[in-house]
């Protein structure tokens, strides 16, 4: 029960890298516009997705 609870407290970081990164890779992909600092669409996705779930995370909301 104990690490269901650690995996969980950190839902928002999960959704972060399985949900908003692969959106945001295929975004760009679809647009195709370059991904900054010559970093691949899943790369650029992943640091994205990392970072805003982080955030979410510290700040305990999205919003």
């Amino acid at each position: 029960m104990s690490i269901t609870k650690k995996a969980f407290a950190w839902g928002p970081l999960w959704f972060g890298i399985g949900f908003i990164a692969p959106l945001v890779a295929q975004s760009i992909d679809a647009t195709g516009v370059a991904a900054p600092f010559g970093l691949d669409a899943i790369q650029f996705g992943l640091a994205v997705g990392i970072v805003l779930g982080t955030i979410a995370k510290l700040r305990g909301s999205w919003i």
